[in-house]
């Protein structure tokens, strides 16, 4: 059997819903809106967590206490397996990882995880590394140089 020559089985096309098409149809008049309100106009639309004037949840609840999220430090993933990418030989520093696609940004910190494997000599300048990672790099022939990264005070 071939795609083309397949007819529609019964039920396999639900019709969509003509809202406000005569009261036979079961949506007519006010097409399930309701009388009146802000609700039934046209082209209304509403915040998601708006609450009528009412006092909303997240300004009646409380603040408190400490959250570390603010002072979390973020890093740029990269495994050892994604450095496979570069010539042997290669300086991979943050620059060059932006150019291969495997960070989006130089300007943030980035870290070197050991999930893979790595078959060249490379010359690897990150911010951090895991120890999995440096021995991998190393055993492959190359040089891990770590970054000196400033803690904000």
């Amino acid at each position: 059997m071939m795609s083309h020559e397949i007819t529609s089985l019964v039920g396999s096309h639900k019709r969509r819903r003509r809202r406000g098409r005569g009261q036979g149809s079961g949506l007519g008049k006010t097409a399930g809106r309701g009388h009146k309100g802000q609700k039934s106009r046209a082209g209304k639309s509403m915040p998601l967590l708006s609450e009528g004037g009412q006092m909303p949840l997240f300004r009646r609840l409380p603040k408190r206490g400490f959250n570390n999220a603010n002072f979390k430090t973020n890093y740029a993933i990269v495994n050892v397996s994604q450095l496979e990418k570069f010539d042997e030989g290669t300086r991979v520093d943050s620059q060059a990882l932006s150019q291969a696609g495997l960070i989006s940004s130089t300007e943030g910190l980035v870290k070197i995880l050991g999930n893979g494997e790595l078959s060249r000599k490379l010359t690897v300048v990150a911010n951090k590394f895991s120890r999995s990672a440096m021995e991998k790099i190393n055993n492959a022939g190359g040089t891990v140089e770590e970054l000196t990264t400033k803690k904000s005070a």
